[in-house]
This record gives C-alpha cells, sequence and structure tokens, in this order.
C-alpha cells in the first residue's frame, strides 16, 4: 500500500495499462484516499497542478490499498478503472 499526501493532489492517476483515468483533485491524509476527476477541463486540471482545487461531486474515491505507485507526475493502481470511469 502506497501513502497519500497532499503533494499527490493534481497528478495524474493511471491503470494498470498505463492509460489515464483522471487528474487528483484532492486527497485525505488522515482516510488515506485521493479524490479524482474522471474528466478535468483544461481550467480544473491547470488548477490542480497549482493545488488549487477541491474535490467535485463526481469524483472517483481511490483508496490507498488500490494504488500500486506514486510517483512524481503520476499515481498508478493496480487495476483496469478505464471501464468504470
Amino acid at each position: 500500500m502506497s501513502v497519500l499526501s497532499t503533494e499527490d493532489e493534481g497528478k495524474f492517476l493511471m491503470d494498470i495499462r498505463g492509460e489515464q483515468i483522471g487528474i487528483v483533485t484532492e486527497v485525505d491524509p488522515i482516510e488515506q484516499i485521493a479524490y479524482v476527476d474522471p474528466e478535468p477541463t483544461l481550467t480544473n486540471a491547470w488548477l490542480q497542478s497549482l493545488g488549487r482545487g477541491d474535490a467535485g461531486e463526481d469524483d472517483l474515491e481511490i483508496p490507498a490499498e488500490n494504488i500500486e505507485t506514486i510517483t512524481d507526475s503520476e499515481i498508478r493502481v493496480d487495476a483496469d478503472l478505464s471501464s468504470e470511469a
């Protein structure tokens, strides 16, 4: 299991096949949940990359136990979520 922090906000969420699912809008470091916008607009993606966004009602909740790896630019889950998004 990976440990999520607020520094992960603005990163791209990728599935196991390397396809982009969305962008992380908010991280709850206590509950260890990443909130992901599956269809970010260009403006939202830009705001998220600056750490200025918030989770929306339609955001996906991704628990830390589903996260395989975290890099400087992306979070990769251990499943194919693109069909669910």
